[in-house]
């Protein structure tokens, strides 16, 4: 071979050496759920991320079509579907039974029973809670097709908001096309096999097949003035026991930076359970038990020997905690010592249990602090709660004969997953894959769990798809009695786009960082001179909800599968979509009504006088944004991404500001003095400021009336 092939034929190799590398860079990334994020640094295709984010809409579009896919028949047999087309200012009833059924396997996740969107309601449904408008009309137009096509294998029904109606409905495409008939012809059908109902005022065909729909005012006003007189309400669910998991911190270390992403999103998932009227534990996963801790009780012996009459005062828990790790890595006698204390304590031994309590016990109380600035309740449940029932995991395992040997150790295989747990290490200690098989067996049989959330970093995905694979194998855990969820979540970066650190490179403490956004919440609201307008307790509560509000925020409005850059600047911005704006509107609007001398119970009297009128345009698209939060929610129980409610909220402040600019609420002359104040529309500012106090209490974000 000469010298030239030689050379092409290493060009050739360095080639394909790259492209492996490439190929194997885009499969860690798919397993761990990051390739949007490694797009950018051109570890994965842009096509490869098209294709994902294709799918993702598939799937949001397959959770639709479950839940119309099945239809019961006594349905179609009462609602006597009419064959004519529904006019302006038309307005039947709905037969008070569902129109649909969800999928067996969103059944099975639901705890049995159908959920809330699934079940096309009557409007006496309606008149405690509120609407799921856009679940109703995709019930709606799900039964018109199947009475318009019966020979229609699960249709997908498309519902959307339009720039020439309120909703439409793009089903007839897809439909003519598997059907190979004219999508006009399609559509038009579709349209005249409606059922009147109270939802829908009239209906037109568009283009080539589109199905406009413009809804009844009379509902929607009557929508808003409930609103307003019984406050947010829920649409109706069904309640299920909800177990989620998150924060978690390690016993004798402080939190940091990473844990205040667990916590925010948890504790957000978790008010928006119990708001939804799911019954929902809250649990802390404490690293409380473990090797470390045989280190910690020497040093504790040493340093305070009397520890077990006299509590240790240990102010700084982290320096406590790397002085018994430096003694441990340099001093062989204090190893062995904190080897034999690791023995005793698992022994149970009186004097180390109580060194052990002593420890976990000043870590707690430091948790608490953080817990309680954020605005968290957590039920505390650490390792050392499943200790005998990691035995019995074992035991049980063992003898239905589904452990293998490994060099020692003993491990499970399931189908789907190529990496295994390790039961048993090698010296016969248990694992942290133990450990979760253990307590996620406690939360379905003990806990009576029927819904399961764990909320950790990204990097733990491929340990949980492994977890829930073996516990469907085992037995205790079955997908169509109860649903999983793990909740990943990316990086938190610095503004360099690196892993966020301190100038010295160590991980930022997560009360450091809430003590900064303190001082810089003050100081941003002293350069507004809001300390002149406010009195010291108003300046004080302005401060900690904008701080701990903005930083929460931040975190929330991003998608929670990508990392994002941690910004105070940014974060206190008061422009844009930042929780510092949104705050600030809030108060703005709330401010409308005490200009106008109002309260908040005589707006209320105001909305029971009357209904709510929404003859302008702007105010009809205000009423129709408040509306759509129902439907927001249902949509995050789905896949439990936050940043939607969010960009709800968003929404929800823009649209009132057009609003606001084009519709006066309370009129003043030249001197001041309001000469006319508008009733109708400060039930409109009511009903926003409650549907965005709402909001921010789903996101665990405190409000102030004046700021």
């Amino acid at each position: 071979m000469s010298e030239a092939e030689l050379r092409q034929h290493h060009l050739r190799v360095v080639k394909m050496e790259e492209e492996a590398e490439r190929l194997a860079s885009s499969l860690g990334a798919l397993m761990t759920g990051t390739a949007e994020a490694l797009e950018t640094k051109g570890l994965v295709d842009k096509e490869l991320t098209d294709l994902l984010n294709e799918n993702k809409k598939l799937k949001y579009r397959t959770n639709i079509l479950k839940r119309v896919e099945s239809l019961d028949k006594q349905v179609a047999i009462m609602c006597d579907y009419p064959s004519k087309r529904l006019c302006t200012g038309h307005v039947g009833t709905l037969p008070p039974v569902a129109a649909s059924a969800p999928s067996p396997e969103r059944v099975a996740q639901m705890g049995g029973k159908s959920s809330s969107s699934d079940t096309i309601l009557s409007p006496d449904s309606f008149k405690d809670q509120m609407c799921n408008i856009l679940g109703q009309l995709e019930g709606i137009f799900s039964r018109a097709i199947q009475s318009a096509y019966p020979e229609a294998t699960s249709p997908v029904v498309q519902i959307q908001l339009s720039k020439h109606a309120d909703y439409q409905c793009n089903a007839a495409m897809a439909l003519a096309k598997s059907l190979k008939k004219n999508p006009r012809e399609v559509g038009e059908k579709i349209l005249n096999n409606v059922a009147t109902n109270p939802l829908i005022a009239k209906m037109d065909l568009s283009g080539p097949g589109f199905v406009n729909v413009f809804l009844n005012q009379d509902f929607i006003r009557q929508q808003v003035t409930n609103l307003v007189m019984k406050g947010v309400t829920p649409p109706p669910t069904t309640p299920m026991r909800v177990v989620i998991d998150f924060s978690s911190p390690n016993i004798a270390k402080e939190m940091h930076v990473g844990h205040l992403r667990s916590t925010v999103i948890g504790e957000s998932i978790a008010r928006l359970m119990e708001f939804l009227g799911h019954n929902v534990l809250r649990l802390n996963h404490l690293g409380d038990w473990g090797t470390q801790f045989g280190m910690l009780i020497a040093h504790l012996q040493d340093k305070f020997p009397n520890f077990a009459t006299s509590p240790p005062p240990i102010s700084d828990l982290q320096t406590f905690y790397k002085e018994s790790k430096a003694r441990f890595d340099e001093d062989e006698p204090f190893k062995k010592r904190a080897y034999e204390a690791v023995v005793k304590l698992q022994a149970h031994d009186p004097k180390h249990i109580k060194g052990w309590e002593e420890i976990c016990e000043i870590s707690k109380k430091e948790f608490k602090k953080v817990y309680k600035r954020l605005g968290v309740v957590l039920v505390d449940r650490g390792e050392s709660f499943y200790q005998s029932r990691m035995e019995d995991i074992v035991k049980s395992l063992g003898a239905a004969g589904m452990l293998e040997e490994d060099e020692g150790r003993k491990v499970m295989f399931a189908e789907g997953a190529d990496i295994p747990l390790t039961i048993v290490k090698s010296d016969g200690g248990f694992t942290y894959d133990t450990s979760d098989m253990a307590c996620m067996k406690q939360r379905i049989e003990e806990e009576l769990g029927q819904w399961l959330i764990y909320v950790t970093d990204a990097g733990q995905s491929q340990h949980f798809k492994t977890l829930f694979a073996c516990a469907k194998k085992v037995g205790f855990y079955a997908p169509d009695r109860i649903r999983v969820s793990h909740v990943p979540f990316g990086v938190v970066l610095g503004e360099d786009k690196k892993r966020f650190k301190t100038r010295s490179g160590e991980t930022v403490r997560l009360v450091d960082l809430l003590d900064e956004g303190l001082q810089r919440s003050e100081e941003k609201l002293r350069e507004k001179e809001r300390d002149k307008a406010l009195t010291q307790e108003e300046f004080t509560r302005a401060r900690d909800a904008v701080a701990y509000g903005c930083v929460k925020y931040a975190d929330l409005s991003h998608d929670r599968a990508r990392d994002y850059v941690f910004s105070f600047d940014r974060m206190l911005d008061f422009r844009g979509n930042t929780a510092a704006y949104l705050l600030y509107a809030l108060t703005r609007i709330r401010s409308i009504a005490r200009t106008a001398g109002v309260s908040s119970e005589e707006v209320v009297s105001m909305a029971q006088k009357g209904t709510v009128e929404l003859d302008h345009e702007k105010e009809w698209k205000l009423a129709r944004t408040l509306l759509k939060l129902p439907d927001v929610l249902i949509r995050i129980t789905d896949d439990l991404y936050l940043h939607p409610l969010c960009e709800y909220l968003y929404e929800v402040s823009s649209v009132f500001t057009e609003f606001y600019d084009n519709c006066y609420c309370v009129e003043k002359d030249s001197s001041g003095k309001i000469v006319k104040i508008n009733n109708n529309r400060l039930v409109l500012c009511e009903a926003t400021a409650a549907v965005m106090e709402k909001c921010f209490f789903l996101l665990g974000i405190n409000t102030v009336s004046k700021m």
